[in-house]
Order: C-alpha cells, then sequence, then structure tokens
C-alpha cells in the first residue's frame, strides 16, 4: 500500500507540533516549511525549543501533537535521505574510535549493522574526511581532537550518508573563525546542489549572511520566511523581549543593511 504524499513541494512541513517536558510545554503549536535547497536557520532566544524542535522532527523527542513529513513523507519512510549533526554537548567524546571510524558509521544506515564496511566504504568517508579538510586526522582518537576538529568530523559523518536534508543542531557553537568559515563554506556548497540545509543558529550578527531561510521561535514560531523579511527589528523584539537590548539591534540591523560582513569579529 502506498502512502499518499502530504505537502510534496516542501523539504519539510511540521504542522501542530506540541512538546511537553512534564506537562509544560516546550514547543506550542507549530507550524514550520522550508522549501527545497534552502540554508535555513532556526533562531530564537535560551529555553525558546529550538533543539527541541529538531528532535521531535527526528523522533528523538516524542511529540503530544502534531505531524511531521520531509519531502512528503514520514521522517520514518525518509530516514536514509535525511543526515543529522547533533550538538558537540551531547556526544560522548571519550569513546575508543578513530575519526575514520565515525565517519564510517554515517553509513550503517545503507549497510545495515550485520555488513561489516569494506574498502570502498572506508574510501568513502576518507574522501568526507577530505571534503571537510579532515583527512590527515583519519586515524587519531576522536577525544585527541579539538572542539573544531571533532566538529568537522561529524559533519563529515552527514555528508557521507548523502542526505538531501541535513539537520545541524548549533554546528558553530565553540569552534573558530577559521573552522565556522569553513562548515559555513560546507553548508553552503550543499545548498548549492540542491541540498536542504536546517541548522539551530545562536548568532544573530551572522544569520543574514549565512542564511536565505529563518524561523524566529520562542515556544510559538515568531515568524517564519525569507530572510530578507523576517529578519526585522519588530520580529527579534517579539521573539527576545528583553533580551534584545543586550544584542544592540539597531546596531546590528544598520551595520547588516549597509552592507557590512556581519560575522565580522572585532
Amino acid at each position: 500500500m502506498t502512502t499518499a504524499l502530504h505537502e510534496p513541494d516542501l523539504a519539510l512541513h511540521v504542522e501542530d507540533l506540541t512538546v511537553s517536558y512534564q506537562s509544560k510545554p516546550v514547543l506550542w503549536d507549530i507550524d514550520f516549511d522550508v522549501p527545497p535547497g534552502v540554508m535555513a536557520a532556526i533562531v530564537g532566544p535560551n529555553g525558546a525549543g529550538k533543539s527541541t524542535l529538531i528532535k521531535s522532527i527526528l523522533g528523538l523527542v516524542p511529540k503530544v501533537a502534531g505531524h511531521v513529513t520531509l519531502h512528503g513523507r514520514t521522517y520514518r519512510a525518509q530516514r536514509s535521505r535525511v543526515g543529522y549533526v547533533p550538538q558537540r554537548s551531547s556526544v560522548d567524546w571519550d569513546f575508543p574510535t578513530t575519526a575514520l571510524d565515525v565517519v564510517t558509521m554515517g553509513l550503517y544506515g545503507r549497510l545495515g549493522w550485520l555488513r561489516r564496511p569494506g574498502r570502498s566504504e572506508r574510501r568513502e568517508a576518507f574522501e568526507a574526511l577530505e571534503r571537510v579538510g579532515m583527512e590527515t586526522f583519519a586515524d587519531r582518537q576522536i577525544s585527541q581532537l579539538s572542539g573544531g576538529q571533532q566538529q568537522r568530523v561529524f559533519l563529515a559523518r552527514a555528508l557521507v550518508q548523502q542526505a538531501d536534508v541535513y539537520f545541524l543542531d548549533e554546528p558553530m557553537a565553540g569552534v573558530d573563525a577559521t573552522t565556522e568559515r569553513a562548515i559555513v563554506d560546507i553548508l553552503h556548497r550543499l545548498r548549492d546542489a540542491g541540498k536542504t540545509v536546517i541548522v539551530v543558529h545562536h548568532d544573530l550578527q551572522t544569520v543574514r549572511n549565512y542564511f536565505d531561510w529563518l524561523l524566529l521561535l520562542n515556544v510559538r514560531v515568531i515568524a517564519q520566511g525569507a530572510v530578507g523579511e523576517v529578519y526585522t527589528a519588530d520580529n527579534l523584539r517579539k521573539a527576545y523581549g528583553g533580551q534584545i537590548a543586550l544584542l544592540d539591534e539597531h546596531a546590528l540591523l544598520t551595520r547588516e543593511s549597509a552592507g557590512e560582513p556581519a560575522g565580522a569579529r572585532r
């Protein structure tokens, strides 16, 4: 029996999604659509439910209500088309394995757990490490790598899956400027190849330079759509409330409107 497609023209369709922890709503009645071939940011204050949104989409936390489709079908039906990079803080970096082994694990969905990866799979994993500039660390224990290097390895693991939709949970958090530029360049190339990239992001100053689609979230959806339409002082105030004063919204918006690189560091 063939399941009917639901919103097949959207890479991601989230409808009426509600998630709660111990009866307290963390996400409330979320509607969120992402067209294919864009790089989308999920942005909001601490405690807004950004990571929970990704995890609920991927079935890692239970939903109270709502449904999710990816390219018109459920996540379970589309699992092989989805890549995921979790937050670094959620990973056990003391697990004794090499960078190459971590990337090779990204192929298990294709191979199945009973079939061991062979020479061609190891070569594919090594090529993914080359794409993120980590090939010289292939045999290094993952625990011996810096935070930015670990993040690149996990990005390579997602790349080797050859997915159509990529979810990344704060991939630029805690990395240096060089690593951040390298990660963004890789994600832009994925988008330019027609992939959909959805990123939980924390730095408002880089949103307009890095992304072309935006969800502003604070338990509920504040606004969503093309960055040029959604990234406004009014929407930022609605999402961040009094916190926005600390972010110097006027200077932020003025600087980016003038064309100064938003990610410029002083």
